[in-house]
């Protein structure tokens, strides 16, 4: 009796309707058609039939729609939005804040510049998170917390530098959110994946791979998912 086998589309490549590019499909945006012609994007890779991708960059989105790469991928008339790029923009950034609020639900995350502190003090930080509107020093200190607590392995701990403090309040249920801290679980580590496909769309330009090798907290008002000394530009000690 044969055997059916089914293919592993997790594991598949995608390919890049603007560069040609190859990639892993969490590296990749895909889009779907709808039935009125449109181009829609589907960041959860749920939308049913025939799907086209993109690399995780807003540059890439926008020349797709610019250079009518979505009709010629779809062999049919696609008719995509000249704000598409900014669609997947917000879309992304409501699918990082939900799955926040979701960590929070799970008693994952401790706001507040003292409930943070502490958790740094007690080793229990998988994740900071800091407003982008929220002030340079407040980064700065964190920062030599965690170097003083971790030592050279603070480098390992994400910093989310994304989202105002409005944006934060309004997914912790709390108002003008500065400071967080997430703790180890599940629902930390779909965050932190979700929140770095928001910064990787945002900065991945012309080459997704760029890092920086500065110290210190990420910059005040970046857009950034950073790792102290490793990935984030920022203010020295």
């Amino acid at each position: 009796m044969r055997t059916k086998t089914h293919r592993d589309d997790s594991a598949s490549e995608r390919t890049c309707i603007v560069s040609g590019a190859k990639g892993a499909p969490e590296t990749m945006l895909r889009f779907a058609l709808a039935a009125d012609g449109s181009v829609v994007p589907d960041i959860r890779c749920k939308l049913p039939g025939r799907g086209v991708w993109t690399r995780l960059s807003s540059e890439a989105v926008r020349r797709a729609a610019d250079k009518r790469a979505f009709s010629r991928a779809f062999l049919a008339e696609a008719e995509a939005s000249p704000t598409l790029a900014a669609t997947v923009d917000t879309l992304l950034e409501r699918d990082a804040l939900q799955s926040l609020s979701m960590a929070n639900k799970a008693g994952l995350v401790a706001a507040g510049a003292f409930k943070v502190d502490s958790a740094i003090e007690n080793g229990d930080v998988a994740a900071l998170v800091q407003a982008s509107d929220g002030a340079s020093d407040g980064a700065q200190k964190r920062a030599r917390a965690l170097r003083a607590r971790f030592g050279d392995t603070c480098g390992t701990i994400p910093w989310i530098y994304l989202f105002s403090s409005s944006q934060l309040g309004l997914a912790l249920g709390k108002a003008n959110v500065i400071h967080a801290a997430l703790k180890s679980g599940a629902a930390t580590s779909a965050f932190i994946a979700r929140a770095d496909r928001l910064r990787r769309y945002r900065t991945s330009q012309t080459d997704p791979t760029r890092t920086s090798d500065s110290g210190g907290a990420p910059a005040r008002g970046a857009d950034t998912l950073g790792r102290p000394g490793r990935l984030a530009e920022g203010p020295s000690d």
